[in-house]
């Protein structure tokens, strides 16, 4: 059984595409090659910022002779249907075969198409997946028709086993398949013949080529942290920086070097920033006074000065790079805090919305209210949510995007703000993603909360709300941001009424900014004012109903145990809500929580099939004095006693005892089911029966609306 080697060397192939890249070779050829009959055994891709390579073991040798049967006509069917079936089949009548089916002949065709050797089914679908490689850009050059991420130079496309290896007949426009590749481009130019993918990796590696990325990684996160060591210092993890290096050399070879002096009292994140997005270059930094001291420089090539010229120039560029940022530092330093949020006056945060001072101005509103309700001092929440965007008018945040509020933090203590000022000037941005942290200071949380739901309500109020195929605003993530905080720190907010006021403020500034002619309440009447907030905050509540169900999903939380729970109404409290859903969702895992489930949805099946073929509703409260059965006279004395338990328990939030008075009523409502007519023959017993099944449900709706649970 042969094995496959496909090499396509080319110009350099941009780090970020390629991944994806070897991922999409390997699928695309291995699936063509079985949806031809070819089969294998195992495959591997790898590529080098020059070539994309493929391996495929135990291929057989040729695809397998296929028989196709098609059922016809009868053999007394019209002449015309026999004639038609003749012309799709492609045969003579008498190469037709005859075959009895229940009571009558039908004739069948039968076909054999023979299979095909590896070499001709290789050739064929490596050059259907070279000709449609999914590359997100490509170019064409040269005369031909071929479209690549660069120019093409060479395939390598050999079937090799222990006979032998066969070059793929194979060529497209004017590039045939060979079993000849090069090394390094400048280490090991000249020609190599290859035969096997153990002989073809062997060679390559003598050639100063490492085909597997993994290995080039490995090797400059090895090298970096010897060096690094021998220096006193030690490397900055950057897994995305250490992926997109190893794809920038075939042969890495490490060197490192020393920041000037001058440059070492700017913030580390600056020089980190700096050198990762301009040079490419790993941060070392010194342990013990977390200052980054060193990098590292990744050249393609060993040289007779053991890397000296490269390490220089990189020097060069390096400084010229850290003085510009040493420039915007000391710049933005010498304006005043103060002065520097002044200009976002002048920024547009959204045409509908105004600009990004008076979205600063909102969030200080919003921050100053929230701050009671997670432990703030309103005065230091307002102060900080008025500077925490203050770095987006800097230079270096202009020139470093991704440092926005970690600058602001450093401006704000240089500027002498309290420490949990210039703290929540980097904090509120968090959570970023799933995996951060969220603020747990409490002027960070006040600043965090007031930020992200000015977000999602200015865009609720303006009607840009995510949809299933885009999110622009972030929005989604903001809700969860949201819900994070306010679980993770245990704050008990009332979001309805938080939400209200700053809906308002962003109805007031949607009616301000609209264009003329558009449709705007008239938000000057109180009433409709604050009929808008209602339903625009009611509406957002739904919203963060949902991304908790997201959220609580990976713990294992039912989403319609959420619904049970956020359906009674007044469900705003996140903290509160979540403890009833955990309540509910360990009462209804127990064998009395699942049969009290059974015997509520026997009552409401009952009550609902007999209101709507009667026309009324059974809503009046039951009278015990019309109870029959002893069953009947327990069923009301359990509903009275678990009625008076809830009480007290709910208002206390301890949903377990909550759930303990309800577990009471499950024997009792077997009882009732199991020894009596709910449908009595005196219509005034009936009636009374009917009103005791809503009473069941009205005491368990009163802990969770239990028939939003599903089966």
């Amino acid at each position: 059984m042969p094995d496959l080697l496909l090499e396509l060397l080319s110009e350099e192939i941009p780090a970020r595409m390629q991944g994806r890249a070897a991922a999409d070779l390997k699928k695309l050829v291995t699936d063509g090659l079985v949806e031809r009959g070819l089969t294998y055994a195992g495959a591997a891709a790898f590529v080098t910022p020059r070539r994309l390579v493929l391996a495929v073991e135990g291929l057989a040798g040729r695809s397998p002779d296929m028989r196709d049967e098609r059922k016809g006509p009868r053999v007394d069917a019209p002449e015309a249907a026999i004639e038609g079936f003749l012309r799709s089949t492609g045969l003579a009548r008498d190469q037709l075969e005859i075959r009895d089916d229940k009571k009558s002949k039908v004739y069948f065709a039968v076909t054999t198409r023979p299979g095909r050797p590896a070499a001709e089914i290789v050739a064929e679908t490596v050059e259907a997946v070279i000709r449609g490689f999914p590359w997100p850009k490509s170019m064409r050059w040269g005369e031909g028709s071929l479209r690549w991420v660069r120019p093409l130079h060479s395939i390598v496309c050999v079937l090799a086993d222990e006979a032998g290896r066969e070059i793929v007949p194979l060529a497209i426009d004017g590039i045939a398949a060979s079993d000849m590749t090069r090394g390094h481009r400048f280490m090991a130019p000249a020609p190599l013949v290859v035969g096997s993918f153990e002989d073809y990796a062997g060679k390559l590696r003598r050639a100063f080529v490492l085909i597997d990325p993994a290995e080039r990684a490995e090797r400059i996160a090895h090298d970096a942290a010897q060096q690094a060591f021998a220096r006193g210092l030690e490397i900055v993890e950057d897994a995305g920086l250490l992926a997109e290096i190893a794809g920038l050399v075939e042969w890495p070879v490490v060197l490192m070097g020393r920041i000037e002096e001058r440059f070492l009292g700017l913030p580390p994140e600056v020089l980190r920033t700096s050198m990762r997005e301009h040079q490419k270059f790993l941060s070392a930094r010194n342990p013990a006074t977390g200052r980054i001291e060193g990098y590292v420089v990744v050249a393609n090539r060993e040289t007779a000065d053991a890397g000296a010229t490269i390490l220089a120039g990189n020097a060069r560029v390096l400084a010229a790079r850290l003085s510009d940022a040493a420039f915007f530092w000391e710049n933005d330093l010498a304006t005043p805090l103060d002065d520097m949020a002044a200009k976002l006056d002048a920024v547009t945060f959204h045409n509908r919305l105004g600009t990004q001072g008076a979205r600063v101005g909102r969030i200080a509103e919003l921050a100053r209210e929230l701050a009671p309700l997670v432990g703030a001092d309103p005065g230091a929440a307002e102060r900080a949510a008025r500077l925490a965007k203050a770095d987006l008018a800097s230079a270096m945040v202009y020139e470093f995007p991704e440092l926005q509020g970690v600058m602001g933090r450093y401006y704000a203590a240089a500027a002498g703000e309290p420490a949990e000022v210039a703290a929540a000037a980097q904090e509120h941005y968090a959570p970023l993603g799933p995996s951060d942290a969220v603020p747990t200071a409490p002027v960070s949380v006040a600043v965090a909360l007031a930020d992200k739901i000015d977000m999602l309500t200015s865009f609720w109020a303006i009607g840009e709300k995510p949809t299933g195929s885009g999110d622009p605003f972030a929005l989604r993530r903001a809700g969860l941001g949201v819900i994070r905080i306010l679980l993770e720190g245990g704050h008990r907010v009332r979001l309805l009424d938080v939400f209200l006021s700053p809906v308002r403020r962003s109805r007031a500034a949607m009616a301000a900014l609209s264009p003329a002619g558009e449709e705007v309440p008239d938000l000057s009447d109180a009433r409709v004012e604050r009929e808008c907030a209602l339903v625009l905050a009611g509406d957002l509540l739904g919203f963060l109903a949902d991304r908790l169900k997201v959220h609580l999903r990976g713990e294992g939380v039912r989403h319609d145990v959420i619904d049970a729970c956020f359906q009674l109404g007044g469900q705003d409290d996140l903290v509160l809500l979540v403890a009833r859903v955990r309540a509910l969702q360990d009462f209804l895992g127990s064998e009395d929580g699942a049969n009290l489930l059974a015997g509520y949805r026997r009552a409401v099946s009952i009550l609902t099939q007999e209101e709507k073929k009667d026309g009324v509703e059974y809503s009046l409260d039951p009278e015990p004095r019309l109870a029959e059965t002893e069953a009947e006279k327990a069923l009301f004395a359990a509903l009275d006693g678990s009625e008076a338990a809830l009480g007290p328990a709910l208002a206390a939030e301890d949903f377990g005892a909550a759930m303990t008075a309800l577990a009471r009523l499950r024997p009792v409502i077997d009882a009732f089911f199991d020894t009596t007519t709910v449908n009595a023959p005196s219509p005034v017993v009936r009636r009374n029966r009917l009103c005791l099944l809503n009473r069941i449900r009205a005491v368990m709706n009163r802990v969770a609306v239990f028939s939003a649970l599903e089966g």
